[in-house]
């Protein structure tokens, strides 16, 4: 209690110091009250008369509120919030799981979108709860107001945003999961792309017309061996066993490091394609690993008249798969080995491609022996038993 002059009030236990009205020159009364709890004498601040908009009346009903044990002492509220402070620091709350997580994301546009997402439509709703604390139905609201203002894929990538950042939580022993499964939207919004065989022709006469000294031979290999646009980016010629006859694909999208065959027209491209002196990579950037080369292959695309709306490298690894499955020679197991699918969700889209082959082939047999039906019945017959 500081030692200045006190002013006695209409309010018993209540006074007043005359003080500096904060950021002025003007004066303000401090009002101050005076009681006992536990046999204690206690003496504490109650506000400043326009700060806090205090007034001694104000002050007598806090002080009542306060021997009457309906309200903390300001030190209990200090001791209180302190507590509170230390709790809160051996609490993995969404929040403080989401900025250690992202810590160890790569800085790129994808960073980018989900610390959006987050922030829009993750933060306020569960950043201060621990993964423990979350309600199946606190996520359902989330999930049915977001699904009124915006796309199914976004509500699934905000919710899969949640459960990655909790499932780290998990992983690292810092929290414990959630309680539930989350229900998340069916997206059908899978892009499978293929070209013509004249669609072909001309990204292919585009591409030996160009003058660029990587893009058309990186257009080349997404076509050839179905790899993706990072895969193309990192591949290093370590990764490249010419021997073996084998592609390293070192960080794929599932993390898991895998191998895809070096076929021939794959290998005749890179045995010549120019090597970089000083640069492991087989496409390499300005300063070590490629980073977009969008402008130079959308240029070999437009050249090409291709559709506007198909990607000039990921559209040629659906051009791979598409390739392959309508050939009806490829079994979608061993179409899912060859694009490095996890799973086989991701390589049902060119089901039907290898089920139109099936049916074509099948179509072959009956024109083939529908001719004999019609004029040698019985011998067909004979040798279908035969068989």
């Amino acid at each position: 209690m500081p030692k200045q002059e006190r002013f006695k009030t209409d309010y018993p236990g209540v006074f007043f110091i005359e003080g500096t009205r904060i950021g002025t020159d003007e004066p303000e009364r401090i009002y101050y009250i005076s009681y006992r709890k536990g046999g204690k004498k206690i003496e504490e601040k109650a506000g400043r008369q326009f700060q806090d908009d205090m007034t001694p009346a104000r002050a007598s009903r806090i002080r009542a509120r306060k021997i009457d044990g309906d309200a903390l002492t300001n030190q209990e509220q200090r001791d209180t919030e302190k507590a509170k402070e230390e709790a809160e620091k051996g609490r993995w709350t969404v929040d403080r799981l989401w900025e250690e997580y992202k810590q160890g994301r790569v800085k790129n546009k994808a960073l980018v979108t989900d610390r959006s997402r987050y922030n829009l439509y993750l933060k306020k709703a569960f950043g201060h709860k621990e993964p423990r604390e979350i309600l199946a139905l606190d996520v359902e609201r989330v999930k049915r107001d977001l699904s009124k203002k915006k796309a199914p894929q976004t509500v699934l990538s905000t919710l899969n945003l949640l459960t990655w950042i909790v499932n780290f939580g998990v992983k690292n022993g810092l929290c414990v999961g959630l309680s539930f499964k989350v229900n998340k939207p069916e997206v059908h919004n899978e892009k499978t792309e293929d070209l013509t065989q004249d669609q072909l022709s001309r990204l292919l006469k585009a591409i030996e017309e160009n003058q660029h000294p990587l893009a058309g031979n990186m257009m080349k290999l997404a076509l050839f061996t179905g790899m993706r646009r990072g895969e193309l980016f990192k591949l290093q010629w370590e990764h490249v066993d010419f021997e073996r006859g084998f592609i390293a694909i070192v960080d794929p999208k599932g993390k898991v490091p895998q191998k895809i065959p070096l076929n021939n027209a794959a290998r005749d491209l890179l045995q010549k394609h120019p090597r970089t002196e000083g640069s492991p990579f087989v496409f390499p950037g300005r300063f070590g690993e490629m980073t977009n080369i969008r402008q130079a292959v959308n240029a070999i695309k437009d050249k090409a008249k291709l559709p506007k709306d198909f990607r000039a490298l990921h559209g040629l690894r659906h051009t791979y798969a598409s390739a392959l499955a309508s050939s009806g020679k490829v079994d979608l197991y061993t179409l899912q080995k060859l694009m490095t699918h996890k799973t086989p969700r991701m390589t049902q889209r060119y089901a039907h491609l290898r089920d139109e082959a099936l049916k074509a082939a099948s179509n072959l047999a009956g024109e083939l022996f529908q001719p004999a039906e019609k004029k040698e019945p019985s011998k067909v017959i004979s040798l279908v038993k035969n068989s």
